[in-house]
C-alpha cells in the first residue's frame, strides 16, 4: 500500500541520516577526508567556530586536511542523541558529539562536547549535509559557530 511504502520510506531515511552522522565521527578520527568532503551536498558548507568555514567539497576537504592531518588514532567521536526532522527531500537535525582524547599515559580523556545543527538533502547518492555548523558546548571558552 502507499501508506506503508510511506512508513518504509521515512525508516530508510531516519536510518539513512543516522549512519550520516556516524561516518562523520569515524572519517575524521580515519584522517579520511575524501570520504568526509563526500558526506557534503556538492554545495554543502560547514562552519565549525574556531576551526572555521567551508563550501563545497574541496574547502571542506582542504579545511579538515590542514586542521586535523597527522591526527589519526588520536581522537575518538561518539556521536549521540540525535534529534531528525525530516520533510520530504530535505531535513533538519541536531545531534551531539562527544570527543575522546589520550592523555600522556594513553588513557581515555574527554576533551569536547558540543552539538551540531543541520540542514540535510536527499542528493541521487542519497542524503548529504547541506550545512552543518558545529558548537562546542563544553569547554565553553571556544567561541560559537557563526552563519
Amino acid at each position: 500500500s502507499d501508506e506503508l511504502a510511506e512508513r518504509v520510506q521515512r525508516l530508510e531515511d531516519r536510518l539513512e541520516i543516522q549512519q550520516l552522522f556516524v561516518d562523520y565521527g569515524q572519517h575524521l578520527d580515519a584522517g579520511d577526508f575524501d570520504a568526509y568532503a563526500d558526506l557534503f551536498a556538492d554545495d554543502g558548507e560547514v562552519f565549525l567556530g574556531p576551526l572555521g568555514r567551508a563550501k563545497g567539497r574541496d574547502e571542506i576537504k582542504a579545511l579538515m586536511t590542514a586542521t586535523l592531518a597527522g591526527q589519526q588514532g588520536n581522537t575518538f567521536h561518539l556521536i549521540t542523541s540525535p534529534i531528525v526532522a525530516i520533510d520530504g527531500d530535505t531535513a533538519t537535525s541536531t545531534v551531539m558529539w562527544t570527543v575522546i582524547g589520550r592523555d600522556a599515559v594513553g588513557a581515555p580523556v574527554l576533551t569536547m562536547l558540543g552539538h551540531h545543527r543541520d540542514v540535510l538533502t536527499r542528493s541521487a547518492v542519497g542524503w548529504r549535509f547541506q550545512q552543518r555548523k558545529g558548537f562546542i558546548d563544553i569547554p565553553a571558552r571556544y567561541p560559537a559557530a557563526q552563519p
